[in-house]
Parts: structure tokens; sequence; C-alpha cells
């Protein structure tokens, strides 16, 4: 078996995992890449393969990047799902640390410790390249960690804890207090990378795996590089002038997290369909449409996947859920367990009906086993 830097050095096609950040919606995640697994597993006659062997970088911000851990270290899909829902329902319980924070970050490491272990960032157990994308909050920098061996700070990053790592990119303000990791000798307090234009990482990883500051070096082009994003419940914003501009200064505060959390995946996905031919382009809005008619480079630099589900009425009984349509703006919440197994439902619902084997280019195919 090839170790991860050969596997990161071969020639041939690459595939790029990103997964969105979204507090509890994770567990939409978790649906779509139990459905994505069962599609690749048919595909390759391959009962056993798992999301790990397929692709070569998985990447995630805050929630996303518990995920992407979770599968970068082997884990089949079904086995994330399962403990990601362990993890949400006891890591959204309300502890109130007065000022600080609405939930107590101690059942978050403990969960992450069941998890993970004392697997360091560097373990050579991982499968696949990883990017764990937090935000530094003393120095307001975003970090794109990764464990490529030839990293300029992979020295410094191998040696750190993986729950750690991860932990940082889910210390969302307000819900969790700030997360201190040692860096290279000094002290770093980190945030939720999802306070970021990186929420959604896709384009983040799109840069890492191509520009030559760091160590990929990746070939661009349709049949050479693959980016699957997968997002965490998206909806049409709709409310009334009066409400926005009588809200009170709580409220208004309330509403930024996902305020820029849905811009982060808007322009995640006009710049990457932009430089795509990408079979499931969505429309940005009535002025650009699908960008179907631009591409800002002569070639598409790569071929891009983006699957996310509505969290409207209308969307969830297409879905076959008119059970859950009534509760469609109570799923939207960040923050409650509770709503965790529906939204695993919403997942595997929406990918059953948006994930289709042609999307997939036989490019990118595994090679044959002998």
């Amino acid at each position: 078996m090839m170790s991860l830097l050969q596997r990161l050095k071969s020639s041939g096609p690459k595939r790029l995992l990103a997964l969105d950040g979204g507090g509890i919606r994770g567990a939409l995640t978790a649906g779509y890449l139990v459905e994505m697994e069962t599609l690749l597993r048919q595909r390759h006659g391959s009962p056993q393969l798992v999301l790990a062997d397929y692709f070569d970088f998985i990447g995630g911000t805050s929630t996303g990047s518990i995920i992407a851990a979770g599968l970068a270290i082997g884990m089949d899909a079904q086995s994330v799902s399962d403990s990601y829902l362990k993890l949400g329902a006891a890591g959204f319980k309300k502890v109130l640390l007065p000022f600080k924070a609405r939930f107590s970050a101690d059942a978050v490491r403990a969960q992450l410790q069941l998890l993970f272990g004392d697997r360091l960032f560097g373990d050579a157990s991982l499968r696949s390249a990883l990017c764990v994308v937090a935000k530094r909050a003393d120095t307001n920098s975003v970090w794109p960690i990764i464990n490529h061996p030839e990293g300029r700070y992979y020295a410094r990053n191998s040696q750190m804890p993986l729950r750690d790592v991860v932990r940082a990119s889910t210390a969302a303000p307000t819900y969790f207090i700030p997360e201190t990791l040692d860096v290279g000798g000094q002290s770093g307090a980190f945030i939720d990378g999802g306070v970021s234009m990186a929420n959604n990482p896709a384009l983040t990883m799109f840069l890492v795996a191509t520009l030559k500051g760091f160590p990929f070096h990746w070939k661009t082009g349709e049949k050479d590089l693959l980016l699957v994003s997968l997002g965490t419940g998206q909806w049409r914003q709709q409310k009334l002038p009066q409400a926005v501009s009588e809200a009170n200064i709580i409220a208004s505060a309330a509403a930024v997290p996902d305020m820029l959390m849905q811009d982060a995946n808007w322009q995640n996905q006009m710049m990457l369909q932009a430089l795509s031919r990408s079979p499931t382009a969505a429309v940005i809005d009535r002025e650009i449409g699908d960008l179907s008619q631009d591409l800002l480079t002569p070639e598409p630099l790569l071929h891009y996947l983006r699957y996310n589900a509505t969290l409207e009425a209308h969307a969830l009984r297409e879905l076959g859920l008119p059970q859950l349509s009534a509760r469609a703006e109570a799923l939207r919440d960040m923050s409650d367990a509770d709503n965790r197994r529906e939204l695993l439902e919403v997942g595997l619902a929406a990918a059953k009906k948006q994930l289709q084997a042609a999307h997939f280019p036989a490019a990118f195919d595994l090679p044959m086993r002998t």
C-alpha cells in the first residue's frame, strides 16, 4: 500500500471533497455521504470501498471538519453518520457560561476524544489528505490546516492532536469559547472557520490543491481535478423590511452568523461555476443565472459538483417528506440537536434525488485492482 505522500504525488486525476459548516445541520451532509458512498461502491463493484479510498483530499469547516476527519481516517460513511449524531446530541446541550458562550466545549472535547483518541494530525492512519479550516481570532487570519508531509508547516501541524485541530474549527463565537492551540511555540486563539468566506471550504481547497505556495501542485482541468462540495441546507431569505429595521440588537447579532454562511456559500458557488462546466450548476441570481454561458478561463479548470438541500416547505414535499414541510424553518436552526435525525432524513432523500452516476466522469474512476 502506498504512503499518503506517494498517493498525493502520484500521477493521474485527483478528487477533492469539501464539506460546509452549519452546526447540527451537518447531519444533512451525513445523509449525502451515505448515499454517495453507496453510489461509488456500486460503480466500482467494491462493497468495502470508503470515501477515503476515492477522494484524495477531504476537508471541512466547523461541523464539516468533524465529518471530514472521520472520513479521512477511513471510517465508512454510515459510521461517520452514527458518530456525528451522538456527538451532536452531546455537544449542543445548553450549559450557559455567562457572557461567554451558550454551550460548554467539554462535551464536544469528550466526544472528539472518543472519535479520534490520541491520534495526531500527522498520524499515518489518515488515509487521505485532510484540510481543517479554522480562524485564528487573535490575528484575524483564516488557516487551512493540512496534513501534506511536504507542507511548510507540517512539522508543527503534524504533532497537534487531531481532536484539538477539529475542535478549533468548531469553536463558533457565542456558541463555544475559543480554543487555544500551541502553534510553533506560541499560543493562538482559534474560532470557528465558518466566521469567514471559507464556511464553504470548496474554493479554499481548490486553491490549496493548485497554488504554488501549497505543496500539492495538482494539475487543473476538467479531466484532472474533481471537486465535490456538500452543503448543510439553504433557503431563500424572505423577511419584511420593517421586521429587519425594527429588530433589536440581540436579534440582529444572532442573524449575523447565518448571513455570513449564506454569503460564503453563494460566493464560492459563483466562482467555481465560472471556472467549470458544472452539471449541477445552480442559478446564482436572476441577473447572471447559472453561469452556463460564462467561463473565466480558456478551458475549465476542474469538474465541479455542488449538492445541497433546500429547507423550504415546498422543497421538502418534493423530496417526499410532507411530514417535515411544516418544520422547514425550525430545521434551519444550527444548534437544535433534536433536529439531527430529521436533517439526516432530508440529506438522504435529497441525495437520492440529486446524485447521479453520470455526474462522476469515468476519468475519475479508481484503477482496477488486481
